[in-house]
């Protein structure tokens, strides 16, 4: 059982609303069709690893107007001129809506949507802000997590990083994204608590100075968790901890090495536990760790276990934000439908309701994605996108984070290597479909050139 997070239709920016109470009071009763995607990936990125979508349906499902929240608008001088019908509306204000989304735990890429809604234009306009935020956190993560569980090789990698998120929900949302990227566990126990995920935790450098003996600390810790102490090694000389732990008798899970020369400090470690019979304790790395440091002391021989990561993951440092958008691309009236299509400088997108269709090699491997519209139909192409939500319900049960975790590694296992690769990895194949450049061309003629024209004359 989950704890929700709180789901206020106030958890949106000021112009979703002045654009609402405009729609309203204009009578616009249009059916519009939004898509959120990626505008271009990062140069350090060759793929994106979709997260965030099971929040964002929650979202969906109990987004509310409370009676407080709705005196709160009306006391704001910019509605001053919206009557009490717009407040009335919002008293009963709903997410009705058809939800489209590629299922989370899926490689994407830019300019694929990676989630479409469909619904009155009001309530497709409310939920933006919270949509956007949803996908776009939780997908930096997981793609953060992905590439750092690649450069582990196979040694566990845990989330260590809600003590540097952006705020406690950040946090607990980072662990959610990281465990679905493949790390083991993370050490936030409420993200075990609402997720499942498994938790981890060692003990800090406070600890140890608590007590005038180093070696003492290490008894009494072992002492009450005698089957999984991790002892932090290097609060004043690593290697002299280590032997005080084996001069002791005592034979820990693990320790920790938190500082210091990580390659070098491994391998003597190693060595004099293992000389000591303690081939079963484990060594256990954390940091400022990420993707490229783990892959450079492993490469270097570094004798590490596992890893524990952080800052740089919670808050995907090396990549903070995304280009994430969510725009209009087909409005629907009395019958009629008319795409949209949006042709400002390095911001143009296409037109119309899309599918992605994804393609393999011979051995099962992905080759290519070609973003059609939705009613297409290739026959060797895999359609990605699929109705999650109709009449603002789930369409089904949400599946178990595990499940979408298994998902992820399967998905990401086809995406061939040189896309996954840490560095300069090259652009995967994605191209538009024949049929939507064409529509783009319509749309384009049909919007400005008789502005052209009208410049002209």
């Amino acid at each position: 059982m989950t704890e929700p997070l709180r789901r206020s239709a106030l958890l949106t920016d000021l112009y979703e609303l002045t654009m609402a109470a405009a729609y309203f009071e204009n009578n616009v009763q249009a059916s519009a069709s939004f898509e959120l995607f990626v505008r271009q990936l990062p140069a350090e990125r060759g793929y994106l690893l979709a997260a965030g979508l099971e929040q964002a349906l929650e979202f969906l499902e109990a987004v509310r107007f409370t009676p407080d929240e709705i005196d709160f608008l009306r006391r704001q001088e910019v509605f001053g001129r919206v009557g009490d019908a717009f407040f009335d509306y919002l008293r009963e204000f709903r997410f009705t809506g058809e939800v489209w989304a590629i299922p989370e735990g899926s490689p994407v890429f830019a300019d694929e949507p990676l989630l479409r809604v469909n619904a009155p234009i009001i309530e497709a306009q409310v939920v933006e802000t919270c949509l956007l935020s949803s996908l776009t956190f939780q997908t930096l993560v997981a793609t953060k997590a992905a590439r750092v569980v690649e450069a582990a090789g196979g040694r566990g990698v845990v989330e260590f990083g809600t003590r540097r998120a952006h705020g406690p929900e950040a946090g607990t949302l980072a662990a959610r994204a990281a465990y679905l990227g493949g790390c083991i566990g993370t050490s936030n126990v409420e993200a075990g608590f609402r997720f499942g995920i498994p938790t981890y935790g060692t003990l800090a450098h406070s600890f140890v100075m608590a007590y005038d003996d180093e070696g003492e600390s290490f008894r009494q810790f072992s002492r009450i968790f005698p089957d999984h102490a991790i002892l932090l090694i290097d609060t004043y000389d690593t290697l002299a901890a280590v032997d005080k732990i084996i001069r002791l008798g005592l034979r820990p899970r693990g320790v920790r090495l938190d500082s210091g020369d990580l390659v070098t400090l491994s391998k003597a470690v190693r060595h004099k536990l293992d000389h000591a019979g303690l081939t079963e304790t484990r060594i256990f790395a954390s940091g400022d760790l990420n993707e490229y440091t783990i892959a450079d002391a492993l490469k270097a021989g570094a004798a590490v276990d596992f890893f524990g990561v952080g800052t740089e993951l919670a808050t995907s440092k090396d990549v903070p934000a995304l280009g994430t958008v969510y725009k209009l691309v087909q409005l629907n009236e009395g019958g009629a439908s008319r795409s949209r299509a949006k042709f400002s400088e390095d911001k143009r997108t296409y037109p119309g309701c899309k599918q992605v269709f994804r393609f393999h090699d011979g051995n099962g491997l992905y080759s290519r994605d070609i973003i059609g519209l939705l009613e297409e139909d290739y026959p060797d192409g895999e359609p990605l996108l699929r109705c999650v939500m109709r009449g603002g319900r789930r369409t089904e049960a949400a599946p178990a984070l595990v499940q979408v975790r298994e998902r992820a590694r399967e998905k990401l296992s086809l995406l061939p290597a040189p896309y996954r690769q840490l560095r300069s990895a090259p652009p995967y194949p994605v191209r538009p479909s024949p049929a939507l450049e064409a529509l783009l061309e319509e749309v384009r003629h049909r919007v400005l050139l008789p502005a052209a024209g009208e410049v002209a004359d």
